[in-house]
């Protein structure tokens, strides 16, 4: 059986060139984190859809994320998280029940909003709070951790358009404006994650999905 190399699609006809690298080989998760490390944008597979991602401590590299996908500044980025110890690096005391879901849920595709560190980047969000969620995906947990534990994401596309759930969806939708694309495949859920509020009591459903509003008990 042939070694798997590192693959670089033709170039685009965008200034710069897109990598697509295969995200099982150990090789592609290291030196995309370290591509977030030096402010560049990525694309990566979670256990919902692809996310594009930033290193969530510098601000010119989330200000560069929100550029390319053309998302307004009022609309908050989440941060996923490569393992619970990494929640108190960017979030504050939680309440019981943001707690009992985290046990419940996590890692899987639950994204929790609470009150963010005052540590993090202004531009992330429009007040105290920051969705934060750790996905259920090796190849997705393993960057994280490389790069550090944090990383700020939002689906791969720009706004306004479906999510990519396939590498090749990504790369079409954002082929030279990112470092690079990881495959890992189709995404299993194939939709984004439910989104609650706990900041507030009784916390709010804000975004429908996998995990639904009996499954919390809402």
């Amino acid at each position: 059986m042939r070694d798997e190399q590192l693959v670089t699609p033709p170039q685009s006809s965008a200034q710069r060139q897109t990598q697509l690298w295969p995200a099982h080989l150990p090789d592609a998760i290291v030196k995309t984190a370290a591509l977030l490390q030096q402010g560049e944008l990525v694309v990566f597979p979670t256990d919902t859809v692809y996310g594009l991602g930033a290193h969530a401590f510098q601000p010119a590299a989330i200000a560069c994320l929100y550029a390319v996908k053309l998302r307004p500044f009022t609309k908050s980025i989440p941060i996923l998280l490569a393992d619970l110890s990494d929640l108190e690096n960017v979030s504050l005391s939680l309440p019981p029940l943001a707690q009992r879901y985290i046990q419940q849920f996590w890692p899987g595709p639950l994204t929790l909003v609470v009150r963010k560190r005052p540590e993090l980047p202004a531009i992330l969000s429009t007040d105290e709070t920051i969705a934060v969620r750790i996905p259920d995906c090796t190849a997705a947990r393993a960057l994280i951790r490389a790069a550090g534990g944090a990383v700020a994401a939002t689906s791969a596309n720009l706004s306004g358009q479906p999510p990519a759930q396939t590498a090749a969806q990504a790369l079409a939708a954002l082929d030279g404006m990112v470092a690079v694309v990881l495959d890992g495949g189709p995404s299993p859920q194939g939709q984004a994650s439910t989104v609650v509020d706990c900041t507030t009591n009784p916390p709010r459903l804000l975004r429908p999905g996998p995990i639904t509003a009996h499954d919390l008990a809402l």
